[in-house]
């Protein structure tokens, strides 16, 4: 608990209204959307302006109290548990967009603006800002840019940080700072954009963000691949690439996952398969229906047993939805549902999917596998319980198993959920000894206090998916 006269000096900065601390306020604010970390904070305040960020920061610096802001908590690594307490910093009412600058294709916005609503916005003028993550409907931009999420349209328009212009941040010690702006070059210096994009809320507090849009595509069409082998499915993703085609999306789902997700949204999928791809494209009439034909041709050459192109946009939306409702379906199945995110170079596929057949074995845990394969990003996602402390305890060597391949084959620990608690422990098996001295040298220069987001990205100790703290 802080000491009630912090609670007053908070109060008068945002306003009584707006500063929770009573425990059954602050329980709310303890988790996020990675299943298992849970820890109180002292006070939930939710700032309505940069200046009154700057003043709550200046605050926390004063009295030595950690500070994590916090969008919407639908990320999936722990990035938005208070595990030191002290102060979460709910961004949601900074939710206005600001500009929607027509003639530099710019929108600039606050970071509680909700990614669905900015697109809806935008799409309206003819214009399109692609970064989809999956969490799109509740998912705030700046969550979006503290994670850099990326999403089912990566493949083609790339994540988040591909669209962030420039930023206004609040440093540790309350100053505020602007980066970047609406210039297509501008090489001034260290690139501060970049370094604060992906920071998950440990170097600044982002408070104005300027995107970079580009015109709304005219038309797209989806088409449904069917395999009944998994190795015949990433294939087709491997020779669509090579065919030098950039489909919009292409997106994979095992049989563990139709089966849940057709239970679920009812939208036809085939149960009986073992693998589908669903491949979006997007763009001029006459291209979009060449790219589908061409890449269904594809599949059927690397052993699809049928290819559904959709008939009209709106079927292709309703399979596209099915996509995304794939963790809420698979979320019904056990009490706990782990979703994680490894990345390969996608000629490597093939073996990603392999070593997560094979660690689901040998540790004997369920592994639905569904994600993003044209980017080589896959979620193998473990139904489980997290009561059951020896299941979880096979359930992380399966997940260290993964995450060990996909450093074997090329690739990462994380392509778009971000390091957070879940993945501190794997960190440096991407880095190296000297990555991490040099981040922790970047994070000892901004934060010297170790204030913001205090526990996350660079371990301290060993993260455990268990109550972290009380009180």
């Amino acid at each position: 608990m802080l000491d009630p006269r912090v609670v007053d000096e908070l109060r008068a900065i945002v306003g009584p209204a707006w500063v929770l601390d009573s425990e059954a306020d602050r329980a709310a604010y303890a988790y996020d959307g990675a299943p298992g970390y849970r820890s109180l904070p002292d006070a939930v305040v939710f700032p309505g302006a940069t200046e009154q960020v700057q003043a709550v920061v200046r605050l926390a610096a004063r009295e030595g109290i950690p500070l994590l802001p916090r969008g919407q908590a639908t990320n999936l690594s722990g990035g938005t548990v208070p595990v030191e307490g002290g102060i979460v910093l709910v961004m949601t009412r900074m939710n206005r967009i600001l500009e929607l600058d027509r003639e530099n294709l710019t929108v600039t916005v606050e970071p509680g603006v909700i990614t669905a609503q900015l697109q809806r916005q935008v799409e309206a003028e003819g214009l399109f800002y692609p970064p989809d993550p999956g969490s799109v409907a509740v998912s705030t931009i700046g969550g979006n840019v503290a994670e850099n999420a990326g999403g089912l349209r990566g493949l083609k328009y790339g994540v988040t940080g591909d669209y962030v212009m420039g930023l206004e941040a609040v440093l540790a010690n309350g100053e505020r700072i602007t980066t970047g702006g609406k210039n297509v070059k501008d090489v001034a210096g260290y690139d501060l954009t970049r370094l604060l994009v992906g920071s998950e809320g440990t170097l600044a507090i982002i408070t104005r963000i300027i995107l970079r849009l580009i015109p709304l595509p005219p038309a797209r069409q989806v088409a449904l691949a069917v395999y009944t082998r998994l190795e015949e499915a990433a294939r087709s993703v491997e020779r669509i690439i090579a065919a030098r085609m950039l489909p919009a999306t292409l997106e994979f789902l095992d049989q563990g996952t139709i089966q849940a997700v057709e239970a679920f949204a009812r939208v036809g999928l085939p149960t009986d398969a073992q693998a589908v791809l669903l491949i979006g494209q997007d763009g001029p009439e006459e291209q979009v229906a060449n790219d589908i034909a061409a890449a269904a041709a594809i599949c059927r050459e690397a052993g699809a047993v049928r290819v559904e192109v959709g008939a009209s946009p709106e079927e292709g939306d309703r399979l596209m939805a099915a996509r995304r409702a794939a963790l809420s379906a698979l979320a019904r199945i056990r009490p706990t549902t782990i979703l994680e995110d490894a990345t390969v170079p996608r000629a490597r596929l093939v073996e990603m999917l392999q070593a997560i057949q094979e660690a689901a074995a040998r540790h004997r845990v369920t592994i639905c596998t569904f994600g993003h394969a044209g980017d080589g990003n896959l979620h193998p996602t473990c139904l489980t319980d997290e009561r059951d402390r020896e299941e979880m305890a096979r359930v992380e060597a399966a997940f260290e198993d993964i995450f060990r391949a996909a450093i074997q084959l090329g690739g990462t620990i994380t392509g778009e959920h971000g390091v957070g608690l879940a993945k501190q422990n794997y960190l440096e098996w991407k880095v190296g000894p000297a990555g991490m001295a040099a981040m922790r040298a970047i994070k000892e220069a901004l934060d010297p206090q170790n204030l913001l987001n205090p526990g996350k990205i660079l371990p301290r100790q060993r993260p455990r998916r268990l109550v972290v703290r009380q009180g």
